[in-house]
This record gives structure tokens, sequence and C-alpha cells, in this order.
């Protein structure tokens, strides 16, 4: 890693928002990663995770072109605590190595980078960053932005919360906190207020 940048995770809870900041922090010419999209290499076809899902799942949980059925997968998973263990041990050591080494690439001039990572407190790797920045959003309208989404059943979006530790909890944890159940010009505002304090501490760690 470069010694002048500084490691930031964004973190929150599944429909808080989180996609959205990281865009937004990425406009401000932030560096950034996100781990749902390294999380669905791990798992591609033929590679070490894919194998090892369906050898724990069996082949029902594949699609006919050999890929991993996300939706069944997540049925399974988020209805059974052990299973998503399981899961989870496959993917997260491959995910953190991938963070790790990516902040390990950049620029020795990237003061700032930002690593999008939904279960960080989950985890137990909040203290692998420099900084924590939680976006967060009231639990019911959690729910209201899961079940417009479409695709989940009241009670699959309801374990799915459940499945996280409550965002209020990730809230008092972090850094900096940005609050997206208002406009997403209030939300930009905040991410533009959370980046000048980053950038302006960049030296005072």
């Amino acid at each position: 890693m470069s010694p002048r940048a500084r490691r930031v995770a964004l973190t929150g809870g599944i429909a808080t928002g989180k996609s959205y900041c990281l865009t937004r922090f990425a406009e401000l010419g932030v560096p950034t990663i996100d781990a749902d999209v390294l999380a669905h290499r791990a798992l591609a076809p033929g590679t070490p995770g894919h194998a090892a899902v369906v050898s724990r799942f069996g082949p029902g949980v594949l699609q006919p072109n050999g890929e991993i059925d996300r939706k069944r997968l997540g049925q399974i998973v988020f209805a059974d605590a052990g299973a998503r263990r399981d899961l989870e041990a496959t993917t997260h050591p491959v995910v953190y190595r991938a963070i790790a080494d990516w902040f390990g690439a950049l620029d020795q001039s990237v003061r700032l980078a930002i690593a999008d990572i939904p279960l960080l407190y989950e985890s137990h790797h909040d203290s692998d960053f420099d900084r924590v920045i939680v976006a967060a959003c009231p639990r019911p309208v959690q729910l209201a932005r899961l079940l417009e989404r479409g695709g989940l059943t009241a009670q699959e979006a309801q374990q799915r919360l459940d499945a996280q530790m409550p965002i209020e909890d990730k809230a008092k944890r972090a850094d900096y906190v940005i609050d997206t159940s208002g406009t997403r010009a209030d939300t930009d505002r905040q991410v533009g207020d959370v980046f000048q304090l980053l950038s302006s501490t960049i030296d005072n760690r």
C-alpha cells in the first residue's frame, strides 16, 4: 500500500444506499472498490469458490450455464445461519485478499481510497481500515426499499435484514455516518462533507 493512502471502508446495511454513496465518492475522484463485485468473481465458474459452493450446496444452486443461481443460493443461506456462515467462509478470505491487493497496488499519488464492504463489522475486519463510514437509514426505510426492488417476499426481505447487524449499532461504531433517508441532494451534501473531512485530516491519522 502506498504509505500516503488512507484506507477507508464504507459499510451499512442492505438497501441503506451504500452503492449510491460509493458512486458519489467516485465522482469526487476517490478510487473505489466494491466487495460485492469481488464476491461475485469469487464464485465464478472455474474458481475454487464455485467448486466449494457446489460441493456444499449441491448442483441445485447452478443455473443451466453453470453459474451460481444467486437467488436460489440466497434463499438457502438467509434461511439457515449455518449455511450462511459456510458461504461466508468461502467468499470472505478471497474478497479481503483482493481488497488488500487493490490498496497495495494504488499509485503513490493516491491519498484516499474507499472499499464498499457490506459485512465489515459482521466479519470483524473494521480494524483493517483507517476510517469507517456507515450509510444508514431507519429499518422501515430499508425494508420498503428492499421490497421496492422486487424479487423478494416480505419474509425473505426480513430474513436479509435480520442476518445483518442492526444499522443503529453500526452507526454507533462508525467514524462518519451518512443518513440516506432524505433526498438524494441531502445525501450528496453529506458525502461531500465526509469527503472534505477525510481530505482535510489526511495527515493527522
